[in-house]
């Protein structure tokens, strides 16, 4: 089968376009403003990119066209199309389908999924899981959104029964308004956290525990739901029905308990140590996201020891507090946060690591919810245990300056990145650690940090 995929450079359709290059689809794709990493793992599979989303594009005839969720009937000041390939395969009739329903129909098929739902920490959980997995012997399929160290790809089809994926609760396609991870049907669920996000489409939280349960819905009674026991919002979620066993992590009463710092821990499990977790993972965030990856395990038969070795060996995701260089002692991070608790968590994270060394936030606020300005309230309050933060306020169709305005001198806000590295080089002292916070490319920020530093 010839598929083409519009919108391929995103991170679940990228990888979704490896896992069908794996399994022996032929493969083409487009988007716009490709940048890597996954620019470069696609090409490395030999799947053709075009750039843009032009009608030109039919002439490839694919036996079907996969349709990602940046792909929307809008049009342009001018009355065009944004998308005219879109007006094309509809105007011809053409046969099209969404990445999420491609996926069930031709991976998920028969394989014991396990999905990793939550608004924080995905990405993170769902490579985690899947290295406990492959250490155990079971050498599973995954789907993660990101690349995860360990592995070096974003996806790859495995050959044992087990299928690991990132659900994400954002809509499927501009024809399907469904939580992609509807389409999952997974026998282990991980539900992490939950809390508003996605301004864009969603009315309200209510509305995200809606999509949530409907995820609970389609577990089987032989199933298993791992629910953070720390989050009100998923105790709302269970109450509208539940059909499979619970197992919950987090809270002093759950029945996965962690004992211990971050980075060294015991693992207790209704009451009892049943194993050690000593890594280099800083984080309360991520204490959770082991213990939710070690019930997740122990559903298929993952004792908690062979778990948490793995984890000792587990090497985090790409873009998630990645350092990209150091010069001068001045040390540049990469991090995918995006939501203020997401920005807060991570500068957590960090401040545990580096103790009282001075942080500099360097922030985009790029997606949907931030452009929006709906939590912009919230930002002073996630960069609390920064020392300085500068914020990229390109493109922003709400005053970055005043929503900052309760940290003082602490906060400066750059209308392009150019202005934003000439602010930082104004302030950065020997020591200092540049955690570089978005969720896209952040226009190379950290090579030109780095280039700067250098001179």
């Amino acid at each position: 089968m010839h598929i083409h995929i519009l919108g391929i450079c995103g991170t679940f359709m990228g990888g979704l376009a490896a896992l069908a290059r794996e399994a022996g689809h032929r493969v083409t794709g487009c988007d716009a403003g490709v940048y890597p990493p996954m620019s470069d793992q696609l090409r490395a599979l030999g799947i053709d990119l075009v750039e843009g989303f032009g009608a030109e594009q039919m002439a490839l005839k694919p036996d079907m066209f996969v349709i990602g969720n940046v792909v929307s009937r809008t049009r342009m000041a001018d009355g065009n199309p944004k998308f005219p390939l879109m007006e094309a395969i509809l105007e011809s009739g053409s046969a099209y389908t969404s990445g999420p329903q491609w996926l069930s129909e031709h991976v998920l098929q028969g394989r014991h999924v396990l999905a990793v739902a939550g608004t924080h920490g995905k990405t993170t959980t769902t490579s985690m899981l899947t290295w406990v997995l492959e250490q155990a012997g079971l050498q599973p399929g995954f789907l993660v959104g990101g690349v995860p160290l360990n592995f070096g790809v974003s996806a790859r089809l495995g050959s044992g029964k087990y299928f690991v994926i990132e659900a994400d609760e954002y809509d499927t396609a501009f024809f399907d308004k469904r939580s992609k991870f509807v389409h999952y049907r997974p026998r282990t669920a991980i539900l992490n956290n939950l809390e508003f996000d996605h301004a864009d489409i969603f009315d309200d939280l209510a509305a995200i525990e809606r999509q949530f349960h409907h995820l609970v819905r389609t577990v089987p009674g032989t199933g298993r739901v791992v629910v953070n026991g720390l989050e009100e919002s998923l105790t709302r979620v269970l109450s509208q029905g539940c059909w499979s066993e619970v197992r919950t992590f987090g809270s002093a009463v759950s029945d996965w308990v962690a004992e211990g710092e971050p980075s060294h821990f015991q693992v207790l499990q209704a009451g009892q140590s049943v194993a050690e977790v000593q890594w280099t993972m800083g984080g309360v965030h991520n204490q959770l996201n082991a213990l939710a990856s070690i019930a997740a395990a122990e559903h298929v038969g993952v004792s908690p020891a062979v778990a948490v070795q793995a984890l000792a060996t587990f090497e985090n995701v790409k873009r998630r507090m990645e350092v990209r260089g150091t010069v001068n002692g001045i040390t540049v991070y990469d991090d995918f946060a995006h939501h203020p608790t997401a920005i807060r968590t991570t500068v957590n994270g960090l401040r545990r690591q580096v103790g009282p060394a001075r942080i500099l936030a360097i922030f985009e606020p790029r997606s949907n919810t931030m452009k929006l300005g709906t939590m912009k309230a919230q930002l002073p309050w996630s960069l609390e245990e920064t020392d300085l933060a500068f914020c990229h306020s390109g493109g922003l169709g709400w005053d970055a300056a005043a929503a900052l305005e309760p940290m003082g001198t602490k906060a400066q806000v750059g209308a392009n990145i150019d202005e934003i590295v000439t602010q930082v080089l104004a302030q950065v002292q020997p020591g200092d650690h540049l955690l570089c916070m978005s969720n896209g490319g952040f226009g190379g920020i950290h090579d030109k940090l780095l280039a700067a530093l250098q001179k």
